[in-house]
């Protein structure tokens, strides 16, 4: 009987193929990085603003119509038309109890984005924890 040779067992990778994906995908990302980075420059307004977190609380909604009257959505008054002032204080009430509480913005499409900005920006600072612009789906082509 022969002596059977044992072999150990060869545990290597070829990281080659690996490299040259990598090297593939590093190109394709250099040369369509600056593709993405495409826009129009314009004269944005100022406003502190923090990104929208998600939560389970039931949002609340403020509107602003093309005539630039302000609506919130409480009960069965949700189509009352109400000062700005008396909206942010009905928010900064609301989100003194619930304050996870986010805040959503309806804006018409006509109104000014100086408005909506500064709408977004008094409710956070009446203590909304986020503040979100509601659009309607779409292509996004008029």
């Amino acid at each position: 009987m022969l002596p059977v040779k044992k072999r150990k067992p060869l545990a290597e990778i070829n990281v080659v193929p690996y490299i040259d994906v990598m090297l593939v995908l590093l190109i394709i990302f250099m040369v369509t990085a600056p593709l993405l980075m495409q826009g129009v420059k314009v004269d944005l307004p100022q406003a502190p603003s923090s990104p929208l977190d998600h939560t389970d609380e039931e949002p609340l909604v403020v509107s602003i119509k093309a005539d630039g009257s302000y609506y919130i959505n409480l009960g069965q008054k949700g189509d009352e038309q109400k000062s700005l002032e008396s909206i942010i204080d009905q928010v900064g009430k609301i989100l003194r109890q619930k304050p996870q509480t986010p805040v959503l913005v309806w804006g018409d499409k006509t109104i000014q984005y100086g408005l909506v900005v500064n709408l977004m920006s008094l409710l956070q600072g009446a203590g909304a924890p986020s503040v979100g612009l509601v659009t309607e789906p779409g292509t996004g082509k008029q």
